[in-house]
C-alpha cells in the first residue's frame, strides 16, 4: 500500500486507461471527457497534492471537459443525414400530375417513376397535367403540392 501512496499518479493514469478503452467501445465521447478528468488528477498526485485535491482536481477538469469541450467535439465529428440519396433526395423535387391527386389518392410521375400521391390536409384536389413540388415522403406515398402555390408562399 505504500507504494500506491508514493505513486498515486499511476493509478490515476490506469484509470485513464480504462476509461478510455471504455471509450473506445461507446464512442461518445463522455469517457474520453472522464479520462481526461483522471489525467488531471494524475498530473495533481505526480505534483504532490493530497488525495482530496487529487479527487477535486479530477472532478473539476472532467466537469469542464463534459460541459465545454464534449459539445464542441461531438458536434465535429457527428456526421448529418445525408437526404441526397433515397427518398428524401426528392423532397422539394417537381412532379407531374397523371391522376387527379386529392387528399386520400393520386398518381404523380417523378424522377421517371410513377409515385402514389396526395396533398396536404385541407389542400384542393391538383388536376393531371398540372406540375407539383414534392413537400415529404410518407413511406411509398409523395405528399405534394401546386408548383404555383409553393412558388407564391416564398
Amino acid at each position: 500500500m505504500e507504494w500506491f501512496a508514493d505513486n498515486g499518479w499511476l493509478a490515476w493514469v490506469g484509470l485513464a486507461l480504462i476509461l478510455g478503452a471504455i471509450e473506445a467501445a461507446s464512442v461518445d465521447f463522455f469517457f474520453l471527457m472522464l479520462a481526461g478528468g483522471s489525467l488531471a488528477g494524475a498530473v495533481a498526485a505526480a505534483l504532490g497534492a493530497g488525495l482530496a485535491a487529487q479527487v477535486v482536481v479530477a472532478v473539476a477538469v472532467a466537469l469542464v471537459l463534459v460541459l465545454a469541450v464534449r459539445p464542441l467535439v461531438k458536434r465535429r465529428f457527428t456526421i448529418a443525414p445525408d437526404t441526397t440519396i433515397g427518398a428524401g433526395a426528392y423532397i422539394g423535387r417537381a412532379a407531374l400530375v397523371t391522376e387527379t391527386v386529392t387528399t386520400t389518392s393520386g398518381l404523380v410521375k417523378l424522377a421517371g417513376e410513377t409515385w402514389t400521391a396526395r396533398t396536404g390536409a385541407g389542400q384542393p384536389a391538383i388536376p393531371a397535367g398540372q406540375e407539383v413540388r414534392v413537400v415529404s415522403i410518407e413511406g411509398a406515398t409523395a405528399v405534394v403540392a401546386d408548383a404555383a402555390e409553393r412558388r407564391e408562399g416564398f
